[in-house]
């Protein structure tokens, strides 16, 4: 567009152009720089205006596209209270018509590329007095530094939410645990909408709340949170109601105007204004995300919206593969306690006992110092089979492993081999001496009474000691000369016998 001047010519008078002319050349010197803000350019041109047009008040409004909302972006004087609705106004007439006039306003569409970025709103006693072509080119002139403003706006949120989302993946990817990835999920949220506080809850299959986590806010307030919402159903929250049955974000700006749940995440922690977000797997919802300030209200845009379905959809997926390799982790650990541990008493089997052991001598050979092997078999086990019944045996057996646990220190370690023989391992440098009196303290305890079902069953052991290195000083040859001398102390009717004594 080319922007012409007017002079005012006379005999011997200077050429000098008027102030709509002057006001078209300083915004294209203007433009000519580093993009500026609305407000700069709104401020360079009140001057003028409120000269040429009797300006008393202007305000620029930004149009998100997609919600068809606008958001006054930069202001000059006072604002009226009928402002957006006259600047909507303009909508109603044709794209390319002239501005809308309402009494002492004007409303001007800003176009650029065929797309409508925004309205100019204008206040003053003379805006008739404007030409068109400094209404065009004002436009023009509003409408490139919304739209560049726009463009830089939008590359920083593909960058931000870019970032936030492939950090959340990364991270979730390698959470271990259900609790893990929630409060790493309510980090990365509060980061994202750069929000003071952020809390989320997890729920049960029959929509109870069995999770509540938060960051932002102290750890007194996170227990107030779980004491009012754990074991509490998710639908007495008209915030989750709404959210879970949209699958949608929910933003409230403004909290005096949104039904709250007493008690719930915004009450609890404060706050003025949230975004929340429902987390759905394939099964439906799994809980919500919470993020807010308790400093102020808080107008969420558009943005804001397609952010935190993004989060959502990435929220879910990480609480779904942490719960499953949560669970995945429960089974392997299950497998692997079953594959050490005798599963009638549940005390370490031969297996574990072989390993212990192994690790035992070699940290004893390093240091100098012994390890000492009890091995035991009951006396009067058979009987019991015989006369109680089988089940008593197995109830017998349970309650011998409770003892001997009850009866030996940590971390020494108690096992059992199979029917009724069991064994302990005693490290921490344990000489002759000791070895045998913690054997005899396993015969004192086990020939007290046991209690079956009412009825009072006795039995006794015989247990075989060998120590490395002053017997053995491989485990293989440890376990035979216990053996042997356990035995021994069998055929002498029980009690405790020492290797070579």
């Amino acid at each position: 567009m080319s922007v012409g001047t007017e002079t005012h010519t006379g005999p011997g008078a200077d050429i000098t152009p008027d102030r709509q002319s002057l006001l078209l050349a300083e915004l294209v010197a203007f433009m000519t720089k580093d993009t500026p803000s609305v407000q700069h350019v709104l401020d360079l041109t009140t001057p003028h205006l409120v000269e040429v047009a009797g300006l008393t008040a202007a305000t620029v409004f930004e149009l998100d596209s997609e919600t068809g909302m606008m958001t006054a972006t930069a202001r000059f004087g006072e604002p009226g209270r009928r402002d957006q609705l006259v600047a909507g106004k303009v909508f109603r007439a044709p794209a390319g018509g002239k501005p809308v006039i309402n009494g002492e306003q004007m409303a001007i569409r800003l176009r650029i590329g065929g797309q409508t970025v925004g309205v100019l709103l204008l206040t003053g006693t003379a805006l008739a007095d404007l030409r068109q072509d400094t209404i065009s080119t004002m436009a023009l002139h509003f409408a490139t530094t919304l739209q560049g403003l726009a463009a830089e706006k939008q590359r920083q949120f593909v960058a931000h939410s870019s970032a936030t989302i492939r950090e959340l993946f990364e991270q979730g990817m390698a959470t271990a645990n259900v609790e893990a990835a929630a409060e790493l999920l309510a980090r990365s949220c509060a980061t994202a909408f750069r929000t003071e506080h952020a809390a989320l809850h997890l729920i049960d299959g029959d929509g109870r709340i069995r999770y509540v986590h938060g960051v932002g806010f102290p750890a007194r307030i996170r227990d107030t949170l779980a004491e009012n919402l754990i074991g509490k159903p998710a639908a007495d929250s008209p915030v989750w109601r709404a959210s879970a049955e949209s699958g949608e974000p929910v933003m409230i700006g403004d909290v005096t105007t949104a039904k709250l749940r007493t008690g719930g995440f915004a009450q609890t922690i404060g706050t003025q204004s949230f975004i929340a977000m429902p987390l759905m797997s394939g099964a439906g919802p799994v809980g919500m995300m919470m993020c807010g300030d308790s400093g102020g209200t808080r107008e969420w845009s558009s943005r804001d919206r397609i952010l935190a379905q993004q989060l959502a959809v990435e929220g879910a997926l990480i609480m779904d593969s942490a719960r499953m390799r949560q669970a995945a982790q429960v089974h392997v650990d299950e497998l692997t306690h079953q594959a050490f541990h005798d599963s009638l008493t549940g005390l370490p089997n031969r297996k574990h006992l072989l390993d212990r052991a192994e690790q035992a001598v070699d940290i004893a050979a390093a240091t100098g110092t012994r390890v000492a092997l009890l091995l035991l078999d009951l006396n009067g086990f058979k009987q019991v089979n015989d006369t109680v019944g089988h089940h008593a045996g197995d109830v017998l057996l349970q309650l011998v492993a409770k003892r001997l646990e009850n009866t030996v220190r940590h971390p020494d370690l108690v096992a059992r081999l199979g029917g009724d023989e069991f064994s302990v391992l005693l490290t921490g440098d344990p000489d002759e001496h000791a070895a045998v009196r913690a054997g005899e303290r396993i015969c004192e305890r086990l020939r007290e009474p046991f209690d079956i079902e009412g009825q009072e069953v006795r039995i006794g052991a015989s247990i075989g000691v060998a120590l490395f290195p002053s017997h053995a000083i491989e485990f293989s040859a440890l376990m035979r000369d216990a053996d042997a001398s356990m035995y021994q102390a069998k055929r002498g009717g029980g009690g405790v016998r020492l290797t070579g004594a």
